[in-house]
């Protein structure tokens, strides 16, 4: 069985379930095992060193699924900006035609790059009225996202048994929820309230196929829905990471109320949280990681992640709520 959606007729996809872009995680396994499960996965632009490296991840994800698959750029401030309309040539150059999209607003620069071309944009948004400006600028898909996810939850703290409904009352187009999805009770309460399907990161960092250290998988088991700190907030960029010892160590060193970002450069920077991932060595870096870490008790593969997640929402919706009914 399967669900029918706004999001899988658009998508072309059998399951309402979407893999978020992950810096140095979304790479060809991680996409090509999701979307050969029925989901849509996808890889990550700014994963990839250059332009060129892209256009040939992207060869080597076709190479290894014929389902739909799509590319995240997100444009976010960073220590070293890259050459993001080049990123989003690569992007054209290899014909795909789903965009995962997210951050400032200079990434409508890259949207009216990408639209001429028939490409399809999620953009991904944290605030009801940033969904609704991203809609009247023509994006096809909102994947609103909860304060419970990991990376970037914006600044308003609202979480998504308030936001999903808050967005999907204003938002006409088909809506993706984000943050805290791990199970199919997430995706019966996502399409309840309002969602045409789920978009999930960290959980599919936790499976088989993610090409991060076995260290760094088991992190999200032992984690529980505490295992997580927020970070940046003195600098109106909050980010969700991991609880680790490095990450307690970043938290301690913001909390002096003379805290710059120089205090913890070292601690938080690309390269290493980089090796972190490819090493499993948790001292070298901190690790995206959302609330949904109390949900993830175990290591499927995409395959099994996925296919559970459908019977157990369908389980849901045809007896437990089903069965309430008078």
């Amino acid at each position: 069985m399967a669900f029918k959606t706004r999001i899988t007729e658009l998508l072309e996809i059998e399951h309402p379930i979407v893999q978020g872009g992950m810096m140095n995680v979304g790479f060809a396994e991680m996409a090509s095992a999701v979307s050969n499960a029925g989901g849509l996965g996808i890889i990550t632009a700014l994963s990839q060193p250059s332009p060129e490296a892209l256009r040939n991840e992207i060869e080597r994800t076709r190479s290894m699924t014929s389902k739909p698959f799509g590319v995240n750029m997100t444009v976010f401030p960073t220590i070293n900006s890259p050459d993001y309309k080049a990123y989003a040539q690569a992007i054209i150059d290899g014909g795909i035609k789903i965009v995962e999209t997210a951050g400032t607003p200079a990434v409508r620069e890259i949207w009216e790059q990408l639209k001429p071309h028939g490409i399809k944009i999620l953009h991904k948004c944290t605030a009801v009225r940033h969904a609704v400006s991203a809609e009247k600028a023509g994006v096809d898909v909102i994947s609103i996202d909860g304060f419970e996810c990991a990376g970037h939850p914006g600044e308003d703290d609202i979480p998504g048994l308030i936001l999903i409904p808050a967005a999907a009352d204003k938002v006409k187009i088909p809506m993706l929820a984000s943050g805290g999805f791990g199970d199919g009770r997430g995706l019966a309460a996502a399409l309840s309230l309002g969602a045409d399907g789920i978009n999930m990161g960290t959980r599919f960092c936790a499976t088989k196929e993610a090409p991060i250290h076995d260290n760094v998988k088991q992190a999200y088991v032992d984690n529980d829905e505490r295992g997580s700190f927020l970070i940046f907030r003195n600098f109106k960029n909050t980010a969700r990471v991991g609880k680790s010892p490095v990450s307690e160590e970043v938290v301690r060193r913001l909390a002096k109320p003379e805290a710059k970002f120089e205090d913890v450069r070292e601690l938080v920077a690309g390269t290493a949280g980089k090796e972190l991932l490819e090493t499993g060595d948790l001292s070298k870096g901190v690790f995206w990681a959302g609330m949904v870490q109390g949900l993830i008790h175990d290591i499927p593969t995409c395959e099994e992640l996925i296919s559970r997640i459908v019977a157990d929402a369908e389980a849901i919706v045809r007896g437990r709520m089903a069965g309430m009914l008078v």
